[in-house]
């Protein structure tokens, strides 16, 4: 098989799409999409997101250190593209794009309601890289949608439809293909796994 040799670049698609909401006040309150994010420590949890020093949103970050990673699904694809093709120096995106304000818990930054996930930030170091500088930060809160727990109060992000980014594109998630260690669960387990996918059909 033959590949075509490249210049270096980032070739890590796909991607998260979110949007990053920041601010102190209603005032200043912004919203920007990022696909540089992710995840950096489990304990403690840390996250980033890179942001280009010519963003709006920057700044805010930048003097607030604080910032909110809200997660995107299918319904809100329109506002992610938005949002990273508009400035919020000239607009107020939350009214552009019919999003709802929501009080975090921990920090000063606004919640999206409409995201299924609002995951809370506060800066802990701010490493300038050269394009982008990366904010790395520390999860002080998680909030997530109710109506994605089940009896067994597990989340299932995937029924949120939840979307991601590659090569200027955004696509849903797709089909499953597999569950953590799938690959090297016994026979036994897996069929079990099976059957519990199975949906009931009626008599």
């Amino acid at each position: 098989m033959s590949k075509i040799n490249w210049k270096p670049g980032n070739m890590i698609y796909p991607l998260p799409a979110v949007l990053v909401t920041c601010g102190n006040c209603k005032d200043n309150y912004n919203i920007i999409t990022i696909a540089w994010t992710g995840t950096i420590c489990t304990n403690p949890p840390m996250t980033y997101i890179s942001v280009r020093p010519s963003r709006h949103s920057y700044k805010i970050i930048e003097e607030t250190k604080e910032f909110v990673i809200n997660l995107s699904n299918e319904k809100l694809v329109r506002a992610v593209d938005y949002c990273g093709v508009k400035s919020g120096r000239d607009i107020d995106k939350f009214k552009e794009m019919n999003l709802t304000i929501e009080k975090a818990r921990e920090v000063e930054a606004p919640l999206i309601a409409e995201s299924p996930v609002n995951i809370e930030c506060k800066v802990k170091e701010i490493i300038k890289l050269g394009s982008h500088d990366m904010f790395m930060a520390e999860v002080v809160a998680v909030n997530a949608d109710e109506k994605y727990l089940d009896n067994n109060n597990k989340f299932h992000l995937d029924k949120s439809n939840p979307i991601c980014y590659s090569h200027g594109t955004y696509f849903g998630l797709g089909k499953k293909l597999g569950t953590f260690g799938y690959s090297v669960a016994k026979k036994s387990t897996k069929n079990k796994k099976s059957k519990k996918m199975r949906k009931p059909t009626k008599k």
